[in-house]
């Protein structure tokens, strides 16, 4: 009885091991093909210079700015209004 048991127990030992190694291997090749999906790091944007509005004193890029008399400006209503 004791060498049926024996056995019994070594086979199942045996299937654990197997199925370890399996779930493993899966786990392995599942992180390789994510990382292969992955895109490529792009390119951080450029930084843009930032500048104030003559009116309300707010921050902006200094893109989107309306421009007059040599003023920056974050809209074209602050344009007619006076500066600070």
């Amino acid at each position: 009885m004791s060498r049926i048991l024996f056995w019994i127990a070594l086979i199942a030992l045996v299937v654990m091991a197997v199925r370890s190694k399996l779930r493993a291997a899966v786990r392995r090749s599942q992180m390789e093909a994510q990382q292969q999906q992955r895109p490529a790091p792009s390119q951080p944007a450029e930084i843009e210079a930032m500048t104030q509005c003559a009116h309300c004193g707010m921050y902006f890029p200094s893109s989107e700015a309306v421009r007059a008399d040599g003023l920056d400006y974050c809209s074209p209503g602050h344009v007619r209004l006076p500066p600070r």
